[in-house]
């Protein structure tokens, strides 16, 4: 059924699980409503300075293409895995430097969150995941050129 050579059964649950989560917020945010968006865009002009000149309408619509994006590469059995790894640890880096920069959302000089930090700390673990896929596909690829 998959001929992919970088395709790997192990990587089917953290797909899945994960691809599902974010293509369903993606979904969820076709509709956001401006206040909202606006919201959201005031966190991730501190990541990306170049958000806060779009409109909060555009912003949305932004941020829900890309997470039905990546969503999407992480569910498609086609797409490789160290391709949707990559997408995820670039997301979820993305989210978690806009937690890092925000003093509100985590414990002074500490990693640990806030109250109001709790929704978004939670994205370590697609961190982790994403890395874990770009770290498979690059050991992978040492023991194909190795066995050569």
């Amino acid at each position: 059924m998959f001929k992919s050579r970088s395709y790997k059964l192990r990587h089917v649950p953290l797909r899945l699980a994960t691809g599902a989560y974010i293509l369903n917020a993606g979904l969820g945010k076709r509709s956001l409503p401006d206040e909202a968006a606006a919201g959201m865009q005031a966190g991730a002009a501190t990541v990306v300075p170049l958000v806060k000149d779009w409109t909060p309408a555009t912003f949305g619509k932004a941020l829900s293409k890309t997470e039905i994006t990546v969503g999407s590469l992480l569910l498609a059995p086609f797409v490789p895995s160290g391709l949707a790894g990559a997408a995820l640890a670039g997301f979820s880096g993305g989210l978690l430097t806009m937690y890092w920069r925000n003093p509100d959302m985590h414990e002074p000089g500490s990693p640990r969150p806030t109250q109001q930090g709790s929704a978004v700390a939670k994205d370590v673990w697609m961190f982790g995941i994403g890395t874990s896929l770009l770290i498979d596909a690059c050991l992978m690829r040492r023991r194909r050129r190795c066995a050569r």
